[in-house]
């Protein structure tokens, strides 16, 4: 007999909870934001606005799907199960977060406040969650297929990210490397710099927009669902043994971006997770490009 489908509702703590558990309680963290110029008040509501959403969400689960609960710092120890249908209750950046972790799993974005929030990945109101939930194990289903970007170490070591991937320092501090393409007749280029970012369309919004701004590049920023990547290395140094020529590309589906570490430790992270990176030393190689799986994104 199959399994019921089991229904994952991922959340992070609240600014409010994480006031009171470092100061004790609710009146001594009232009184460390007071004596700032703070009130406590817009902060707490925030928390009761999310909560009242996860309770929603929660009471409209079907009664014979089974359930279980994540909260983000937990996310790189909870495994998903391919029958999962994953409800993120939240801000836009904890759909990425949980992103990296699923294998085509239907993802439902829940935005408890629309007010602060943008709802580019967090789609729908806490009322709507039953129905978005029944809707999204039938055959049909409209849901958008996000692109991924994916890092692959030479010893198997497998990072995947919707937003973008940082490749670099630990503490973002000069990083030294050599930069190529695969099938660029093995060119390659000696890099210092305070790493590389490759991003998706979907990350076009965030990091690798502000990059592309800064630049005023001419490259076309990718569309959320295009299996196409921008890569942008970050302040290149110039210097008798460094190049600064190889600083910016796109990828298509199939290229890939090959940098192979001459420092002591490289880290490798996605979508801001610095706590789940990829460790490389010196000379290995990593290469990046569009990830074969992608985010299902319901509605």
């Amino acid at each position: 007999m199959s399994l019921a489908p089991r229904v994952v509702l991922v959340h992070r703590t609240t600014e409010y909870e994480e006031l009171v558990a470092r100061h004790g309680t609710h009146g001594q963290a009232a009184f460390f934001l007071r004596s700032r110029g703070r009130d406590i008040e817009d902060v707490a509501e925030r928390h009761r606005r999310e909560r009242r959403a996860l309770a929603e969400v929660t009471s409209s689960m079907p009664l014979t799907w089974r359930q279980a609960r994540v909260e983000r710092s937990d996310l790189d120890r909870f495994l998903f199960a391919p029958e999962d249908v994953v409800v993120v209750v939240g801000q836009d950046g904890l759909v990425a977060n949980v992103a990296k972790y699923l294998a085509g799993q239907p993802v439902v974005g829940i935005n408890p406040d629309p007010r602060r929030n943008p709802g580019v990945l967090v789609r729908h109101r806490p009322e709507q969650a039953g129905k978005l939930l029944t809707a999204s194990l039938q055959h049909g289903m409209q849901s958008d297929e996000l692109t991924m970007v994916e890092a692959v170490s030479d010893d198997t070591q497998r990072l995947v990210a919707l937003n973008e991937i940082y490749l670099g320092a630990a503490g973002h501090q000069t990083a030294r490397y050599r930069l190529g393409l695969d099938g660029d007749r093995g060119a390659v280029e000696p890099q210092a710099s305070s790493g590389v970012l490759v991003g998706t369309g979907t990350g076009a919004s965030g990091w690798i927009r502000s990059v592309w701004q800064e630049r005023a590049s001419e490259l076309a920023l990718p569309g959320a669902s295009e299996a196409r990547l921008l890569w942008f290395v970050r302040e290149a140094w110039p210097s008798p043994a460094t190049g600064t020529s190889l600083v910016a590309g796109q990828l298509a589906a199939t290229a890939r971006l090959r940098l192979t570490v001459e420092s002591d430790r490289l880290i490798v992270f996605g979508d801001g997770m610095e706590g789940d990176a990829l460790e490389l030393t010196w000379g290995q190689t990593v290469r990046v490009g569009v990830a074969g799986v992608r985010l299902r994104l319901v509605g």
